[in-house]
């Protein structure tokens, strides 16, 4: 059932819109005596769920007991991430995920059905794992919040993927991830009818269905002005909600390039992209848009660390992004890999697969990745100062310029909040 939905290419939805959409959709539910959050954490700052959040406290106040940020495999949120996103927001009421202990096997979707929709491409049961405090908390209200936007592992971010995901544990990440990398990307990417999302709508249909879950979902872009604009603001309790904020995301996160691009130049907002983990969104959004032999270029002033998990990181520095074929065959020699499945997936994300160069620009201080680091995972290194001297991204505005010399960019603010390809490349 749809509560609410405004979701329009020339919507500029502002706080108070927000609240009045948000309060319209929650006086519709009536009332309720317990209430959990379960909005992204800090790497999907842009979705305006931290506001959302915010307004669904202050109209249930002691009601809404617990706020659980959908971490998955990141970092837990600091008080100072906390204090930005969510405002007013009580601290008391969040809570940590564990992705590793903390959760509750639900059921599973049979070897059968994921074998199906992959297309023979794996052939294992999917556990449809949540946080525990779902099932024990005793809540009559559950709000999933956040955007949909294209995603690498999914087709379209959110919906049930928060819940399965953001809230899920170990072998639910790895092998939901891996699915789609062996799958392929280029036929996912921004496409809401995916091998995962089936998986995550089976599992919905048959082991969630008695969880109270409403799901409260933005769409978020950039303009034309490389200002960030809200689109849509939709909730609803069923997969129609997502496939309304799907559209619309696919209007306006979706760009379709008019050639493919020889040098891309992506900057990484530093409050935002401190991992390879997140900051290879660069290489996961634009790799349908990049031509063979051309240049992506990151600037990650923060960049400290590969994955946000240590165990992670620590295989991702062991076997580097090296494409496909070299990652399938790490998987099959060792265990340690097959079981981080999820690890192995990124891995395979990270790689141009030997289309295009990728060059990393960290930071200079003590904290971030070195040159030999990022060197020795298969990317190339760049001097920050001298690439933001070179190209002065100041200037640049998001899509094509032309510099000075005549050289031509292609400039992205953020990757997160898009899709970039050329149809010679979308869905290969």
């Amino acid at each position: 059932m749809i509560y609410y939905q405004n979701g329009s290419p020339q919507n500029n939805l502002s706080n108070d819109d927000l609240h009045r959409g948000l309060t319209e959709a929650l006086n519709k539910l009536g009332d309720r005596k317990k209430v959990l959050a379960i909005p992204p954490d800090y790497t999907r700052l842009p979705s305006r769920a931290g506001e959302l959040t915010e307004i669904a406290w202050k109209y249930y106040r002691e009601k809404l007991t617990d706020v659980l940020p959908a971490l998955g495999t990141h970092s837990p949120m600091t008080d100072e991430q906390i204090n930005h996103m969510f405002g007013e927001t009580p601290r008391n009421l969040f809570r940590i995920h564990d992705w590793r202990h903390d959760v509750i096997t639900l059921g599973e979707v049979p070897a059968a059905y994921v074998k199906q929709v992959s297309e023979g491409k794996v052939d294992f049961s999917w556990p449809a794992q949540v946080n525990r405090l779902l099932v024990e908390g005793n809540f009559d209200l559950i709000l999933s919040i956040g955007q949909v936007v294209p995603h690498e592992v999914a087709g379209m971010a959110n919906y049930n993927k928060n819940i399965f995901v953001g809230t899920g544990g170990t072998e639910g990440i790895n092998k939901s991830h891996f699915v789609g990398a062996v799958y392929g990307m280029e036929r996912m990417m921004g496409r809401s009818d995916t091998p995962v999302r089936k998986i995550f709508n089976y599992a919905s249909n048959h082991f969630a269905s008695h969880l109270p879950i409403v799901y409260v979902l933005t769409v978020v872009g950039v303009n034309k002005e490389g200002n960030q604009q809200t689109y849509g603001l939709f909730v609803g309790d069923d997969l129609s909600v997502f496939d309304l904020a799907a559209r619309l995301s696919l209007e306006v996160n979706f760009e379709m390039v008019e050639k493919p691009l020889k040098k891309v130049v992506v900057w990484l907002d530093p409050t935002e992209f401190k991992s390879t983990w997140l900051g290879n969104k660069s290489i996961y959004r634009t790799r349908m848009a990049i031509a063979d032999g051309g240049e992506l270029i990151v600037l990650a002033p923060a960049l400290k660390e590969f994955g946000e998990d240590k165990e992670i990181d620590r295989l991702i520095r062991k076997y580097g992004y090296h494409g496909t074929p070299a990652t399938l065959k790490a998987v099959s020699e060792n265990e340690e890999l097959r079981n981080n499945l999820s690890a192995a997936a990124h891995l395979i994300h990270g790689s141009s697969e030997g289309r295009f160069t990728i060059t990393y620009c960290p930071g200079k201080s003590s904290e971030n990745l070195t040159k030999e680091e990022i060197e020795s995972v298969g990317f190339r290194w760049g001097d920050i100062d001298r690439v933001i001297e070179a190209y002065r991204i100041e200037t640049l505005k998001n899509g094509f310029n032309t510099l000075p010399d005549g050289e031509e960019v292609f400039f992205i603010s953020n990757p997160a909040l898009g899709l970039w390809a050329h149809k010679d490349r979308f869905g290969e």
